[in-house]
């Protein structure tokens, strides 16, 4: 079995982590918030007077009792909406009206924990409810009551493509029309939300599990009315994040105001009860979907229309569902493919970008149809894909909905699936128990997609650089922030490599705006693609700055020096060399601080699994899952693995297990924790099989691609694929995820595709 070790494991594995929760500052007062038990109501009263009687409580707020507190950072959303979403501000604390179960009204803060969990249980709270609408159907509907008085819920309307003449549906040998449901699905990383702040004269230094440090500067700088140089934003360990901890929230306004107003330490350490009712949402579409083929299988058209919750405020969720709409060509040529998209408000906590971020529901959407489409024309769904794909010759590929593909080789990565799994001889084994009433029935399901990694074109870059110190150790600085993925070894690793010295001698310093002044962070599976390629470069230039060095040095020619392990050479006298160490010596320091850009990459793959349905209890067991990825050049083919491997069970938690309910009053049936809301334990992770394919991509000088999202984008279409296969079903769309023992068997009930032949 294949070993690795990161740098990390050792600390993080031995318990000498160091998240925010482990920091110790003196005088530190925790917070604790109120939160509303209910989604929508007129937020009658507060009352906190209770409350900062009980010992050990420093105090007690409001929102009446801070009047300048400040209004939750808003990014921009980068299209026309922007002003038209001005006066639907989220207030730090709630005031006047409470939008969505779980919104802050009040904190408590307390010399510990307990004490302010005390004082906040003493805080009474008024509200008079309102209609709770936790649906975009809901929220949308006539007569439906407005979240933010005179406006519409509907607060953005968006499309990729163009629309598709009606004489193409007419004229198609075959179209598949159908409706599926992307479940409202929570990030749940191990770590929850964290802030720290603590306050130094006339500045403060944040801690933070954060994917942004830089973004978090800017924004509570902004919040605050500060400049920026007055904030120093530091990420510790963190353990996970998904997309989840990306964000300026509610929480961290409020911790950070108080911390200057009494200038004191205070930390907020989110509980995992709390994380289920307060954090971020991810997925939550509807959608309506068109797919025309003519009689030998050859796509013609594609519609998707979606309908998104995007939670009480509008924040990045209003526009990430237009990730769906670009990605929604997914890997074929169809020639006309048309998305649209609206977005509604409703009573929840704000959808947010997690793990996939809007490709997953591209992906599930089409590869969902396309098997449909292979079960109409009674085609091999392989074969059906084969004809369809973007042939290598093609790229860079320019798609109807405006994406320009980079590279690709999809058949490669199908027929690699197919020869792991086994494919003829699941197909042998489905027909022998077709034939066998008494049989548990089984289904294979593919799923072939293309998703977009760096980010988007005008956020494609990131800054850092390279020092060389006098002792011969260099420190490469950049301006990402490790959640977990093994930043610490792999991009030193890489550093190394291209100086050629021990990678023991590179440190590596991420996540910290003190010792990196501008950066990006790690989102979009970009930091290899593009934090790796940045640093790559500058060692490249600290290569060729030791270069004319040694020859000013030696007072010889450039072209007569080289550079091998760690060293300059003289070429023909063999005796002169120097090494970094001596190089850096200097007057001068040997350093490079860049900003480097790359292009948007689109990695691309096919899952497959294998599923066996019991049609009596309507359980589903994994017989076998196999992925297989393309994310270009492979830095560290160990991480990517385990990367694909943790992001493929969350694809199945999507597709069998996962989504988050709701009460009537608004409130997610989620009281017991993780006992209600189901995530894959080892016992539910099934065969798991992890290949890859390599074509590199040409926007990138390591030619790499993202890696850390293409479990959660492939593998739930190929689970689903592979249940309604095992059913076969007529109406497919019967089948919608989470696929519990409850779904599954009311689909079983249904009329089968041989029933009606």
């Amino acid at each position: 079995m294949y070993r690795w070790t990161r740098r990390e494991d050792e600390r993080l594995t031995s318990g000498g982590g160091r998240f925010v929760a482990d920091i110790e500052v003196p005088g530190c007062l925790d917070a604790v918030f109120v939160r509303s038990g209910i989604g929508h109501g007129s937020l009658k009263s507060v009352d906190c007077r209770q409350a900062v009687s009980m010992p050990g409580v420093v105090g007690a707020y409001s929102a009446a009792m801070l009047q300048d507190l400040p209004l939750v950072p808003n990014p921009s959303l980068g299209l026309s909406s922007d002003e038209a979403l001005a006066g639907l501000e989220w207030p730090a604390l709630a005031s006047e009206r409470v939008r969505y179960a779980g919104e802050a009204l009040a904190v408590v803060l307390g010399e510990d924990r307990y004490q302010a969990e005390d004082g906040a249980a003493a805080v009474t709270v008024e509200i008079e409810p309102l209609q709770v609408m936790v649906t975009h159907s809901a929220a949308s509907a006539e007569g439906a009551t407005p979240l933010f008085e005179g406006r519409s819920n509907v607060v953005f309307e968006g499309e990729a493509g163009q629309p598709v003449d009606e004489t193409v549906w007419q004229d198609a040998a075959v179209v598949v029309e159908e409706h599926y449901r992307q479940n409202l699905l929570m990030p749940t990383p191990m770590e929850c939300r964290t802030i720290l702040v603590v306050p130094e004269e006339d500045r403060m230094t944040v801690y933070a599990g954060h994917q942004m440090p830089h973004r978090m500067r800017r924004e509570l700088a902004g919040a605050l009315g500060w400049s920026e140089d007055r904030i120093r934003v530091v990420v510790p360990d963190t353990g996970g994040a998904f997309g989840s901890k990306s964000g300026c929230w509610p929480e961290f306004v409020v911790v950070a105001y108080l911390a200057m107003r009494l200038n004191r330490p205070v930390r907020w350490i989110e509980d995992r009860l709390e994380s289920m009712l307060a954090a971020t949402r991810g997925r939550g579409q509807d959608q309506h979907v068109r797919l025309a083929a003519d009689a030998e299988g050859r796509l013609l058209a594609y519609e998707l229309k979606m309908k998104a919750d995007v939670g009480a405020y509008p924040h990045l969720g209003v526009v990430l569902p237009m990730q769906t709409a670009s990605m929604a060509t997914g890997a074929y040529t169809t020639p006309k493919v048309h998305a649209t998209l609206t977005s509604v408000l409703t009573n929840t906590m704000i959808t947010y970008p997690y793990r996939g971020a809007g490709r997953p529901e591209a992906a599930i959407a089409l590869e969902r149809a396309m098997e449909t489409m292979a079960r109409r024309l009674k085609m091999d769904p392989a074969e059906l894909r084969r004809r369809n794909f973007i042939p290598p010759e093609s790229f860079p590929y320019l798609t109807p909905t405006g994406r320009k593909y980079d590279s690709g080789e999809y058949a490669r990565a199908l027929e690699l699936a197919l020869e792991t799994v086994g494919y003829d001889k699941w197909r042998a084994e489905q027909a022998k128990r077709r034939e066998d009433p008494s049989a548990k029935p089984i289904g294979i399901g593919l799923s072939c997609y293309v998703e977009r990694s760096g980010g988007e074109p005008g956020g494609l870059f990131e800054y850092g650089g390279i020092e060389v110190h006098k002792d011969g150790n260099v420190t490469a600085r950049c301006g990402a922030a490790s959640s977990g993925q093994g930043h610490e070894t792999v991009l030193a690793r890489l550093v190394a490599k291209t100086l050629g010295i021990d990678e023991q001698r590179v440190r590596l310093i991420e996540g910290d705006t003190g010792e990196q002044p501008q950066g990006l962070g790690s989102f979009a599976s970009r930091t290899a693609q593009v934090a790796g390629a940045l640093l790559q470069h500058c060692s490249q230039q600290i290569i060729d700055e030791a270069l004319k060095r040694a020859a000013a040095t030696w007072d010889v020619p450039v072209e007569q020096v080289v550079w091998a392990d760690g060293s300059v050479r003289h070429t023909e006298d063999g005796s002169r060399s120097l090494d970094l160490g001596a190089l850096a010596a200097g007057v001068k320091p040997l350093k490079v601080e860049e900003r480097f850009e790359t292009g948007v990459a689109f990695p691309f793959g096919t899952h497959i699994a294998v599923a066996e349905v019991d049609v009596e209890l309507g359980t589903v067991k994994l017989l076998q899952v196999v992925a297989v990825d393309d994310c270009g050049v492979v830095l560290d083919s160990g991480i990517v693995r385990e990367q694909t491997f943790g992001s493929c069970v969350q694809g199945i938690g999507q597709a069998l297990y996962e989504g988050v309910p709701y009460a009537d009053d608004g409130v997610p049936m989620l009281g017991n924790g993780l006992l209600d809301y189901l995530l894959p334990t080892f016992d539910e992770v099934p065969p798991l099989d992890v290949r890859d394919t390599c074509t590199p991509s040409p926007v990138s000088p390591l030619g790499a691609k993202g890696a850390g999202e293409a479990g959660c984008i492939g593998t739930p279409a190929a689970v689903v694929n592979a249940v309604i296969d095992a059913l076969q079903v007529t109406e497919p769309d019967l089948l919608q995820m989470p696929l519990t023992p409850d779904v599954v068997w009311r689909a079983a009930q249904a009329p089968k595709v041989k029933e009606t032949q």
